[in-house]
């Protein structure tokens, strides 16, 4: 894939983290908290839901539910505040909240990445805004009658932009401008704009500002009045017909900042009514949250040539550890997250074999005995781990998926430790139904050989190799090298946490969790391989696990994994199986549209479960009923975002066959984005993709963009392309060498460290004290170390003059992208 060859700068934002748990749920004044209420949690991007826990089911301990859900997701349009909202959800009532955590986005950097317990807020209408509304003004001075001045102001309401759905549709809105002061309240309105999130107003008001000296003070209550005391307030509200009006949220502009013959215009960000002004309410509980804000400003990828070039010199320096890459793990505290950006580039540009394994030689040089190998937290398991992480997505679906369903829905009682066993319980029946399912995850891995990945599989030869040279008397550590990374640090974790593998949409129940639990520990010892001399059975402390050990035919298992073994690190060159079988990549409920229909209206829009794997798109009247429509994957010319104008409806896309368009509404714009995404990844190889397409739709005999009356006629916008990628990943490798940068960048003080270590070592030949006191960086040979640093060093210079240039250019305050937070009542 070639690197991006535009000149945008790039604002990407992502959040990931977890909604851990929450105490002392409900209204401390009540006479029971909680009773017969389940719950869940929500999360919205100013009033977006984008995400949703599962329901935890009403128990005695429904006041404090432990939740544990993960979350990630690419945030692809701008916001103003995150929100995290609990809810009970009642039998015969609808979902009542709880309360809510909000966070501005300029507060996310102060907890971002740490665990904090939150006070639940109450839900207040009044609170639940977004949008932002771009005004202009103006003092004029004016002549009157008697021939003395006046001032009188020109406030021009232009337009708002992304207001908030109601009722899952766009709103009627209206803007109320108000002169306000310490004595009057003049007030306009502007006409109501029907069914959009986006309403251009163009509408100018004129208030008197101060009085002529020649006017009766009875026909005023305030002759002249400080321009400083005096604001506009622009009101948004939603038309409600025969329902009463609801408000959209609020701004506030001084008087103040103007000056005589001066406009000022500028876009300012809707506000809560009120906004600071928090009454004393019951005790709602408190929510704990982890949460992660990430955003990168993504340059043209020239600024990164450099840079980027010097981390793909990587697996060639010699030693490895005076490599760029090595060094950037040697000084960031956090040497997971500083390893993730390094191994997607190399991985882009086909460089990690090389890479990671010599840095696993780095590791087995140091390795004192066999049955230790790779079984530490270091920066070799590190790259493995995010490797099989990211290539070995699929394989997981293909192995593991079908399986841990199985397990998940039948929830069948597996506990065999007799002092956790529950009133009833049948321990040998329990013994029965966890030994089946082991058997069956057991198997699902041993004969999944052809679906593993080619690059894991040259990983995993490659380690096999170096093992074996680095304790040739050891005949089993050939096979330990692998079994320690696929099965320990693969297979075992994917059982013990699916979800976080996107196996399942959440988090398991404590029941399901502790099923996993025993599976995985089971796998685990099975697909182990210390030393075949070693009996498997010690490595239970538990006497329940090394019973129910004792049920399997170890010897038989030994060959299975054995085979496997061989089969995914042999010297034989294995090329991709093309998955035979269907794999599931996407599912969810959205609303489509009536292919073909030629006009507006409400009813042509029915809600689908829609289905795409990697053969094929389907959507089906409910989940798990007959597909009613199939488009093959190799039928999608192209898949793009759908104007709003063209059904009036929000995050809509469409699928380009054959046949007629498929719109489709997602349920949000991260489902939206998630939806575009992995049809264009499926599809991106397809001969006779389009170039161009409609962004509108076909209706009432012509196109709505481009207004051409012929329907065939070719589309009037350029695709998004979509090129083909190596290993079916698309990497965007400007944003990964921008966080490198900004970890180097972050980390300046222990790379100067490192760089006095390198120079003290080769002057002083590593004096015991030198190496006392840098011990923890890694370096094999300090000249040559030195000179990466220095080259680093430089470079990091050059990519921050690039970002002083641009940032120099970065929007002003007001402008559509960097919004005023103005004031509120």
């Amino acid at each position: 894939m070639a690197e991006e060859d535009d000149t945008r700068i790039r604002i990407l934002q992502s959040l990931r983290g977890k909604i851990c748990e929450a105490k002392n749920l409900g209204p401390g004044s009540g006479p029971t908290r909680l009773r017969d209420v389940s719950t869940f949690c929500t999360i919205s991007l100013d009033q977006e839901e984008v995400f949703r826990t599962k329901v935890f089911e009403k128990t005695l301990r429904m006041s404090s539910p432990f939740y544990g859900e993960d979350f990630y997701f690419e945030i692809p349009r701008p916001f103003q505040c995150l929100s995290f909202y609990v809810y009970f959800k009642s039998v015969f009532q609808r979902d009542l909240p709880v309360g809510k955590v909000s966070i501005r986005k300029e507060d996310l950097s102060k907890i971002s990445g740490k665990e904090n317990w939150f006070t639940l807020q109450p839900v207040d209408p009044n609170s639940q805004v977004q949008g932002k509304v771009h005004l202009e003004m103006k003092l004029n001075e004016l002549i009157t009658e008697n021939g003395s001045l006046a001032q009188q102001l020109s406030v021009r309401s232009i337009a708002c932009q992304g207001l908030p759905l109601i009722s899952g549709q766009n709103c009627d809105p209206y803007a109320t401008v108000t002169l306000v002061g310490p004595a009057r309240s003049d007030q306009k309105k502007t006409k109501v704009k029907k069914k959009t999130s986006d309403p251009q107003f163009e509408e100018t008001f004129y208030f008197e500002v101060t009085r002529s000296s020649n006017y009766k003070k009875s026909q005023f209550q305030v002759e002249e009045e400080d321009i400083e005391k005096l604001a506009i307030k622009v009101d948004l509200w939603n038309n409600g017909n025969l329902a009463q009006d609801v408000f959209l949220g609020e701004t506030r502009v001084s008087l103040k900042i103007l000056k005589n013959d001066h406009i000022h215009r500028a876009w300012y960000l809707l506000l809560p009514k009120g906004n600071g002004n928090k009454t004393k309410v019951d005790d709602l509980g408190s929510l704990r949250l982890n949460v992660t804000y990430t955003e990168d400003t993504v340059l043209p990828s020239a600024c990164y040539a450099q840079m980027r070039a010097l981390l793909l010199k990587s697996p060639e320096t010699k030693p490895i550890s005076a490599s760029s890459a090595h060094i950037l793990g040697d000084v960031c505290r956090d040497q997971n997250e500083a390893m993730l950006p390094v191994v997607r580039l190399l991985l882009h540009h086909n460089r990690l074999l090389p890479f990671v394994s010599a840095i696993a030689e780095l590791e087995l040089e140091h390795t004192q005995e066999a049955n230790t190998i790779f079984r530490g937290n270091t920066l070799a398991t590190r790259c493995i781990d995010d490797m099989m992480k990211i290539v070995g997505r699929s394989y997981l679906m293909v192995t593991l998926k079908q399986v841990l369903d199985e397990i998940c829905d039948s929830n069948k009682s597996c506990e065999i430790d007799p002092i956790k066993l529950k009133e009833g319980d049948n321990v040998e029946a329990n013994k029965e139904n966890l030994q089946g399912y082991v058997q069956k995850v057991f198997s699902s891995i041993t004969q999944s050989s052809a679906s593993c990945p080619p690059l894991m599989c040259d990983v995993f030869r490659s380690l096999r190799q170096m093992a074996s040279k680095r304790f040739p008397a050891d005949p089993h550590v050939q096979y330990s090298a692998v079994s320690s990374f696929v099965f320990l640090r693969f297979f075992a974790v994917a059982v013990l946490t699916p979800h976080t593998f996107q196996l399942r949409p959440h988090h398991p129940d404590p029941e399901i969790s502790r099923t996993l639990t025993l599976i995985s520990k089971t796998i685990q010892t099975l697909g182990s391989w210390g030393s075949l001399s070693k009996n498997k059975l010690s490595s239970f402390k538990e006497t329940y696990m090394y019973d129910f050990f004792k049920s399997f035919q170890e010897d038989k298992c030994i060959e299975k994994v054995k085979k496997f073994l061989d089969d995914i690190s042999s010297n034989v060159s294995k090329e991709s199986s093309g998955l035979a079988d269907s794999l599931v990549l996407k599912e969810g409920e959205v609303h489509k549209r009536a292919q073909g229909r030629k006009r507006l209206g409400k009813k042509n829009f029915k809600k689908r479960w829609l289905r795409v794997t990697n053969r094929e798109l389907s959507y089906h009247k409910h989940r798990g009923k007959d597909a009613l429509f199939v488009i093959p994957v190799k039928s999608i010319l192209g898949v793009e975002k759908l104007d709003e104008s063209a059904f009036n409806r929000k995050n809509m896309f469409q699928v380009i066959h054959v046949e007629k368009p498929l719109y489709v509404q997602a349920g949000n714009c991260v489902e939206a984005s998630e939806w575009i995404e992995v049809l264009s990844q499926v599809s991106r190889c397809n001969p006779g993709r389009l170039g161009t397409y409609h962004p509108s739709a076909y209706l009432m005999g012509a196109w709505l963009c481009c207004h051409n009356s012929f329907e065939t006629q070719p589309g009037c916008k350029p695709c998004t392309m979509s090129m083909p990628v190596n290993i079916q990943l698309d990497i965007d490798c400007d944003r990964e060498t921008e966080r490198i940068f900004s970890m180097f960048s972050s980390n300046l003080t222990k790379l100067q460290k490192m760089e006095d270590a390198c120079a003290s070592l080769s002057v002083y030949l590593g004096q015991q004290k030198e190496q006392e006191e840098y011990s923890l960086f890694t370096i094999q040979d300090p000249r040559e170390t030195f000179g990466t640093i220095q080259h680093v060093r430089a470079v990091l210079e050059e990519l921050q003059a690039h970002h002083d240039t641009h940032g120099a250019l970065a929007d002003e305050p007001g402008s559509m992208e960097n919004p005023i937070v103005g004031k509120t009542s």
